[in-house]
């Protein structure tokens, strides 16, 4: 434990130190692009309708400190629904970046239980997305979760890895907006995950251009 503590204090640092030396390596003119209103996104993925919309409670917002945000549940013919949520964030330079899902569902009395790494491919694109997908437990419900950092260039799944690439695209491309998409399928059960699974799946490969083409490029 005390070796595993060590080896993240010590990447901590290295990231620290990264994200110092970048910025003073960054260039001072940045481009922040206009956005449309999420609440512009479509209502209807094929069999997917739009049944409830909010925004972040005040306290949250001012928390995530997204320039915008929303929360939408999306629900199919037989019942079943989906929850998706994007924050948009126009720029990172005064330190402002998207909150992580691990955090945050904790913290709501959600119970971590399986996390990993996982390739969707969507239809029309030539290579699949890599995206996180978690699996969270309270009393005998699980939802499993998706999501993934969307920026005018990629997808990033890592935490990490979303900190490497703002210096890269502030550097080559004087931008550094970004979003947080995260789509979650509830399940009453731990036998019903493999259902709840593959709807969120389906929800993802049609929502995901659609969504995309929606945020600034």
């Amino acid at each position: 434990m005390k070796l595993f503590a060590a080896k993240n204090a010590a990447v901590l640092s290295l990231v620290l130190a990264g994200q110092l030396a970048a910025y003073y390596m960054l260039p001072k003119a940045e481009y922040v692009p206009e956005a449309k209103p999420l609440r512009q996104m479509p209502a209807q993925f094929a069999d997917w309708h739009l049944t409830s919309e909010t925004e972040p409670e005040k306290e949250i917002q001012e928390l995530l400190r997204a320039d915008d945000a929303l929360t939408r549940i999306y629900t199919n013919p037989a019942g079943y629904q989906i929850s998706m949520f994007v924050a948009f964030f126009k720029t990172q330079r005064a330190g402002v970046q998207p909150h992580s899902p691990r955090v945050c569902l904790p913290a709501s009395g959600w119970t971590p239980e399986h996390d990993s790494y996982v390739n969707i491919a969507i239809p029309g694109r030539s290579e699949p997305i890599a995206v996180n997908r978690y699996v969270v437990g309270r009393g005998e419900a699980r939802s499993v979760v998706y999501y993934w950092y969307q920026t005018p260039h990629r997808v990033v799944a890592s935490e990490f890895a979303a900190k490497g690439y703002l210096v890269w695209d502030s550097l080559r491309y004087h931008r550094s907006d970004t979003s947080l998409v995260r789509v979650i399928s509830a399940a009453p059960s731990s036998a019903e995950v493999p259902a709840a699974d593959q709807r969120a799946l389906e929800f993802i490969k049609l929502s995901f251009d659609p969504v995309r083409n929606h945020l600034p490029l």
